[in-house]
């Protein structure tokens, strides 16, 4: 299959997707919207994954986002699998008519996700992921939730018998990828401790490397299932 992936600024790369399509013999292309290079044409692959990127976009949205959310509602109109990872994830829910709100708490970090009863996801019942988010979304219509953390009890989703899949939390994260997310501006520390309870340190979340491969056989498991369902 040949995968496009859209992405939204410098740091917000595929991370470990691209090193799954390729063990998985996929060929991709990355577009650097954020760059100036145009949205592709629907018919010109077999999978759309949309990359996360600065929250800020989705309430001041860029002059290219006409044209990409155009992308999404043509994708989730036809036939072809449609992933979307945190800011791509936020786009899709709004696309199906879900809302987009602030938490109640913000997540930085690692944290535990208790997969819902009704999932349709592959995953064990309980797990760690890395999360980086403000914003959250309802569960859109016909669809069913991966499941939640303590902050936010709706990470995911699957919709269309699981050819759409969004992500709040991270499976792709590397600690490479990471690194320079945490020393961006868009993540002003809490003014209060109640706030910053789900906010994690750059050295609490780098600590441990171990915690970044964990992630990978989950990210296969999703990745999986997900082109499957086409």
């Amino acid at each position: 299959m040949h995968i496009h992936l859209l992405q939204h600024g410098p740091d917000h790369g595929p991370a470990r997707l691209t090193d799954w399509l390729e063990s998985m013999g996929h060929s991709y292309t990355v577009f650097h919207l954020y760059a100036g290079e145009l949205t592709p044409r629907p018919g010109e692959c077999d999978a759309l994954i949309i990359l996360d990127g600065p929250e800020r976009l989705v309430n001041d949205p860029p002059d290219w986002f006409k044209a990409e959310r155009k992308l999404i509602n043509r994708y989730l109109d036809g036939q072809k699998p449609l992933l979307g990872i945190g800011l791509g994830a936020l786009w899709i829910a709004e696309a199906l008519d879900a809302v987009i709100a602030p938490g109640t708490y913000p997540e930085i970090g690692w944290h535990q996700i208790t997969l819902a009863p009704e999932s349709t996801f592959d995953l064990p019942e309980q797990f760690e992921a890395f999360m980086m988010h403000r914003l959250v979304f309802s569960l859109p219509e016909s669809a069913l939730p991966l499941g939640g953390s303590a902050a936010a009890p709706l990470q995911g989703f699957s919709w269309d018998a699981g050819r759409v899949v969004g992500l709040l939390c991270h499976f792709e994260s590397t600690a490479s990828s990471v690194s320079p997310l945490l020393n961006a501006d868009e993540w002003p520390q809490p003014k209060t401790a109640a706030a910053g309870r789900f906010i994690q340190t750059s050295e609490q979340i780098l600590e441990n490397a171990g915690r970044f491969h964990q992630l990978a056989p989950l990210l296969d498991r999703v990745m999986t299932q997900w082109l499957k369902a086409a």
